[in-house]
């Protein structure tokens, strides 16, 4: 596998030289090319916790909501059970 390259251009002497990484820089632009990731991916997963946690929150307050709703529309319990009268029929 080939390193990435290398531009240095000198400024003094309008000099450019294109060459290879050594190993140490190799092995310092993968470091840091891991790091990045792994900062992207931290990134990632706090922008979704707090979005589930946003989320979460609305849940809660609509089914405070619909339970406040409910209540509201409920009348009280009684202890006796209720009473279901018949129709009185007449005959004339």
């Amino acid at each position: 596998m080939t390193k990435p390259m290398i531009r240095i251009h000198d400024l003094a002497t309008n000099e450019v030289i294109d060459r290879e990484m050594t190993d140490e820089e190799f092995a310092q632009y993968e470091a840091e090319q891991a790091a990045e990731a792994a900062r992207i991916v931290a990134e990632a997963e706090a922008k979704a916790a707090e979005e589930a946690a946003k989320q979460q929150a609305f849940n809660d307050a609509v089914a405070a909501a619909v339970a406040a709703a409910l209540a509201a529309q409920q009348t009280p319990a009684t202890t006796s059970e209720p009473v279901v009268e018949e129709p009185v029929v007449t005959q004339e």
